[in-house]
This record gives structure tokens, C-alpha cells and sequence, in this order.
């Protein structure tokens, strides 16, 4: 068992909220491997499904944007929420998302070199000139995606977290508009990794089956239970998975008796036509972006001497 430091003890803790002592002890018994010490207290019945982004912080706005057929989910990150709350901010991020929509960049460094909607400069210097003469603090753009197609968006919180979804329909986007805001604030509300179970890794139900396993192994009810009887009911289990993990799959929010799919099936109907939801994009402010937390690595050191 090797040492492991307050900073690994304190990430791991935030990505499964275990208590210190059984995330010390998960790192020491795997030399500080984090994945594994998190396969491990799944393993103990100790952690549900980790959440690897649960140490992200960082401040900024989150924007979607949606005129006509075109869209835009784009994150612009400040060091303060204070500057993200200015008008100047707000502007700016209004501004560079139109520019996404109007000409369609490769990436964040093509969209810095073309000149920024209603502006005389670029985007580049628009950023450079607010960070540096007025908000006083680093601002980044962080990454957009761009469709085009029969979309809806939700932004929740004044811009903590986006949400862009295509549709494929034969219906007017007016018809659809609110189904397809309602599939993203499902998304917002519960971040499914996946859209359907077709996006599901064979390797991450094969590893969820051996985690599965491992929990009834010291589960003294289970643990007698016949190999094929323990395999068979994790067969069972594996459902819930997608139910869970699976954005379609999961019970509609606002009427638990459907799934999303079954929502968006009966809307369809109603309307008398199709709806496939083909993509759907989340972004949540600062996620997986590291942000100082003053004191809290002293105050598990203190706990642990």
C-alpha cells in the first residue's frame, strides 16, 4: 500500500462523496490509482455511479442560441461570478455566439481570428480588449458546438447550464418547439451521459456486470446465492442502467408514468407525425475545469494526523 496525498484523498471524495477514511484507505489498497479506488468502493456498496466531473468549478456563462435552422451551444468562463453577471460579459458572449451562427468556424481558434457579429475587429480582440481594459480578469472561450437542423434549446439558471437538441422531423419547428425544450430540460435536469442505449460502450456494461457482481459478492444474502442465479439477476439489473444512464429511457420528469422516448412518441402522435431525437448537447458552467478551493486540503490534513 503505497502513500497517498490530501489532494487524491479530497479529489476522490468530491467525485463519489465517500467519506475520507474509506477513500484513504480505497487509494491506498490501489497505489493511488484513482479509477481503480473508485471501482473499488462501487465494489463496496459504498459509491453509486461516480461522478467524474463532481470537482469542476468554474464561473462564467453558458448560452444557447437557436435563429431558424441554425444553433449554437457555447460556454464563455470568467474567474468571477461577478464579471459573468456584467453587461459587458452578457454582451459579449450574445455577440460571439451569433458570429458561431453566421460563420460557422472549425474550433474555438478559427472563431477568434473572424470578425465578431455587429463589431469592427475580431472576436480575438474583442476578448482581449475586454479582459484586459475592462472586466480586468482572464476570460476564455471555452468550446461551442454549432447545428443546423430542427432544434430547441434551454438554458437554466441564467446560463449555469445549456442544453441544444436536433430533432428529425417532418413537422414545423414551431410544432415541435416544445417537446424539444422539454427533452433538454430532462437533459439539464439529469445529465444522462447517453442518448440511447445504442451509445452505451459493450466495455462499460461488461464493467458494470463485474461491479455488480462484486457487490453481491459481499452482500452475505447474495453471497451464497448459485454463480448463475447471482449472473441472471444482474442480467436484470443491467436494465436499470439504461434507465438511469440512457437520456430516453429515463421517466419523463414531468410525467413518470412515460419514458422520454414514450413522451416524445405520444407528442408525435398527437401532432400526426414523427419525432427522432437525433442529438442532444449539455454543457454545465466550469465542468471539469478545476477551481482553488482555499483551506479544505488543510482541513482533511488536520483530520487525518
Amino acid at each position: 500500500m503505497g502513500k497517498v496525498s490530501v489532494a487524491e484523498i479530497k479529489e476522490l471524495m468530491k467525485s463519489t462523496g465517500v467519506g475520507m477514511m474509506d477513500c484513504k484507505k480505497a487509494l491506498e489498497a490501489n497505489d493511488g490509482d484513482m479509477d481503480k479506488a473508485i471501482e473499488f468502493l462501487r465494489e463496496k456498496g459504498l459509491a453509486t455511479q461516480a461522478k467524474k466531473s463532481g470537482r469542476a468549478a468554474a464561473e462564467g456563462v453558458v448560452t444557447a442560441v437557436v435563429e431558424g435552422n441554425v444553433g449554437v451551444l457555447l460556454e464563455v468562463n470568467t474567474e468571477t461570478d461577478f464579471a459573468a453577471n456584467t453587461d459587458d460579459i452578457r454582451n459579449f458572449v450574445a455577440a460571439v455566439a451569433k458570429t458561431i451562427i453566421e460563420k460557422n468556424p472549425a474550433d474555438v481558434e478559427a472563431l477568434k481570428n473572424e470578425q465578431i457579429s455587429g463589431g469592427n475587429g475580431t472576436v480575438g480582440e474583442a476578448l482581449t480588449e475586454l479582459a484586459g481594459m475592462k472586466i480586468r480578469e482572464n476570460i476564455v472561450i471555452r468550446r461551442f458546438v454549432r447545428m443546423e437542423g430542427v432544434l430547441a434549446s434551454y438554458i437554466h439558471n441564467g446560463g449555469s447550464i445549456g442544453v441544444l437538441v436536433k430533432l428529425d422531423t417532418e413537422l414545423s419547428a414551431d410544432a415541435v418547439a416544445a417537446i424539444g425544450k422539454d427533452v433538454a430540460m430532462q437533459s439539464a435536469a439529469l445529465n444522462a451521459p447517453y442518448l440511447c442505449r445504442e451509445q452505451v460502450p459493450a466495455e462499460v456494461i461488461e464493467k458494470e456486470k463485474e461491479i455488480m457482481l462484486a457487490q453481491m459478492a459481499e452482500d452475505p444474502k447474495m453471497a451464497n446465492k448459485p454463480e448463475q442465479v447471482r449472473v441472471k439477476i444482474v442480467e436484470g439489473k443491467v436494465g436499470k442502467y439504461y434507465s438511469e444512464n440512457c437520456l430516453l429511457e429515463q421517466s419523463f420528469v414531468k410525467d413518470d408514468k412515460l419514458t422520454v422516448q414514450g413522451y416524445v412518441d405520444a407528442e408525435a402522435k398527437k401532432l400526426g407525425g414523427s419525432i427522432k431525437v437525433v442529438d442532444v448537447v449539455r454543457y454545465e458552467r466550469g465542468d471539469g475545469v478545476e477551481k482553488k478551493e482555499e483551506n479544505f486540503a488543510d482541513e482533511i490534513a488536520n483530520m487525518i494526523k
